[in-house]
């Protein structure tokens, strides 16, 4: 998913270069949407396997 986000930022900055702002403003939202969705999963899975290794453990 980090992948995608950064493949859609470089298509924003690509097409901003080239003046095509529209495409550029839509890609720039894909991957600042995709990047904010990978933080929020990272968390969650850092919380979720803290809180399993735990209980395994004891």
């Amino acid at each position: 998913m980090l992948k995608w986000a950064l493949i859609f930022f470089v298509v924003s900055i690509i097409a901003a270069l080239f003046g095509f702002t529209g495409i550029a403003a839509g890609a720039a939202a894909i991957a600042k949407f995709l990047f904010f969705l990978f933080l929020i999963l990272f968390v969650i899975f850092l919380v979720l396997g803290l809180t399993v290794f735990k209980k395994l453990t004891d």
